[in-house]
């Protein structure tokens, strides 16, 4: 841990995450001397990395590359497993749909085409990787077969990758200071000039020749959830750090920085109705709740509103925590039978869910009592009578297995609710983060709003607008802030090298 002086740096980052962590090493690269500023005390860093799966969208071709980026991958595992491929296309398509066309076709291309390589750049920092079995792949037939272009994750989920790199960080001469507050840009006519912080209690200005502003979204700050994602958002739980409140956002807007993106639109998740408000390092993975493709959800008054399967959890669980939020309580349940119950991830099966079992559906809706108990056995009946049994139910692919002609249809993987015993889970929304940030160059430089550049200022992670509209392909934030903050460091690093060799950078357009 790091003692603050007045000592200049040739950058400061600011944030304690994936997206920060990266930026600090390869400033480091460029020999620049780096001090990361975490806000969070030693035992809760990370941001929200450290409260993620780990999971990583990566263009990969086949098992070689698979190989490449999980080294300790044996041939027995290659044997049973169908990794299939995933391609730059594949990625630029999903990003495509998935945000509804809106992307930044710029930050898209710098995500997909260098996905690859960070993965790669990430291994070689000591971070450890492996295909997802189990979760993105269900073994049918003795194989593995993965779905839904998310295959790699790093083998210790997001401690595991948080503690790569601040190992890796500490080993290059990254300097850190922990509990440290960023409150304010230092600047002037000529840019950036450092960062002042609040630390033990008292304000201080660090000097630096560039800063990246790394540290979150505002996810964790429930006013501005309320000013910029609307009504209700306040009463959404936060699935990660406490300490994502924007404070990035502010300062770079207070500079002039230019908005940019979804401001309204978040990550948002089906989550424990009962969860803390925060994320909790010990019980956050047990809150998850992304067994709905195999499930009928219903609300209070025991109606379906979302089409459970509609595509692969990865594509729609970002987008479905909304939907949960905008129903009667912010509350809904899913409801499973003996037939699909075995699929269900691992966290359906700790001590910490809102769980109801019962062996007729009657006995189910006693049991929630909050339901309407009609409607709901109709709701049931409804979609029974609508399931395509003609067609083989397979968990794999979309397996086009449908309910059609229901007021909510539903397109794959359904399956009558009908053998007991039944289970009812409650969820809730969650929300993970937040889609608004400030406009970046190609280089990862702050845009103000004039479209200039400000000189000796980056962004990376959450901190980058316009990647991620309405929703987003999962596994591709970890991979957003990988990218975007190796991009952003190597910039500011190249930054404040030319400038402390006398060189000038020139305000100029992007």
């Amino acid at each position: 841990m790091t003692e603050l002086s007045d000592k200049p740096y040739d950058v400061i980052v600011v944030g304690g995450g994936n997206a920060a962590l990266c930026a600090a090493l390869s400033a480091r690269e460029q020999g620049a001397s780096v001090l990361l500023l975490e806000r969070a005390p030693f035992e809760e860093r990370g941001g929200n990395s450290a409260y993620t799966d780990g999971l990583m969208r990566v263009v990969y071709e086949g098992a070689d590359d698979i190989r490449a980026f999980a080294p300790d991958l044996t041939d027995a595992e290659v044997a049973v497993s169908d990794f299939g491929s995933y391609t730059e296309s594949d990625f630029f398509d999903d990003m495509a749909r998935i945000t509804q066309y809106r992307t930044d076709p710029d930050l898209c291309e710098i995500l997909v085409k260098r996905s690859k390589e960070t993965v790669l750049w990430m291994r070689d920092q000591g971070v450890r990787f492996m295909p997802n079995f189990g979760r993105q792949a269900f073994r049918i037939d003795g194989r593995f077969k993965f779905w839904g272009g998310a295959t790699i994750v790093v083998a210790s989920g997001g401690p595991g990758l948080v503690d790569a790199l601040y190992l890796r960080a500490e080993k290059n001469g990254v300097e850190i200071a922990y509990e440290t507050w960023a409150r304010d840009l230092i600047a002037d006519a000529d840019g950036i000039k450092g960062v002042q912080v609040r630390y033990k209690g008292r304000d201080i200005d660090l000097h630096s020749r560039s800063v990246v502003l790394a540290c979150g979204g505002f996810e964790a700050n429930a006013e501005w959830r309320t000013k910029y994602l609307g009504p209700g958002w306040d009463l959404a739980k936060v699935r990660g750090s406490r300490f994502n409140t924007g404070d990035g956002l502010a300062m770079a807007l207070k500079l002039g920085a230019q908005p940019h993106g979804h401001w309204s639109g978040c990550h948002a998740t089906a989550w424990e109705r009962y969860a803390n408000d925060f994320g909790d390092l010990m019980l956050t993975p047990q809150y998850q709740r992304h067994s709905y493709p195999f499930a009928v959800v219903v609300n209070s008054n025991g109606l379906r509103f979302i089409d459970e399967g509609a595509d692969f959890r990865n594509y729609t669980y970002a987008k479905y925590g909304q939907a949960v939020l905008q129903q009667p309580g912010q509350v809904a349940w899913q409801i499973y039978d003996a037939k699909t119950n075995h699929l269900l991830r691992d966290e359906y099966r700790t001590r910490n869910v809102t769980k109801v079992v019962a062996n007729t559906l009657e006995e189910l809706a006693d049991k929630i009592e909050e339901v309407d108990k009609q409607q709901f056995l109709r709701t049931i009946r409804e979609f029974n009578a609508a399931v395509e049994d003609d067609v083989p139910f397979n968990p794999n692919v979309k397996d086009g297995r449908g309910a059609p002609g229901l007021p909510v249809p539903r397109s794959n993987w359904a399956c009558k609710i009908d053998t007991a015993p039944f289970e009812a889970y409650a969820v809730t929304c969650g929300v993970t983060f937040t889609f608004g940030g400030v406009k970046i160059s190609r280089e990862g430089e702050v845009l103000d709003t004039a479209n200039q550049r400000i000189p000796g200022l980056f962004a990376a992670g959450e901190m980058v607008g316009g990647i991620f509209y309405f929703n987003y392909p999962g596994a591709s934030g970890l991979t957003s802030g990988a990218v975007f903050g190796r991009l952003a460091g190597t910039s500011a690093g190249s930054y404040a090298r030319q400038n402390s060799s006398g060189q000038t950078t020139e305000r100029r357009y992007a």
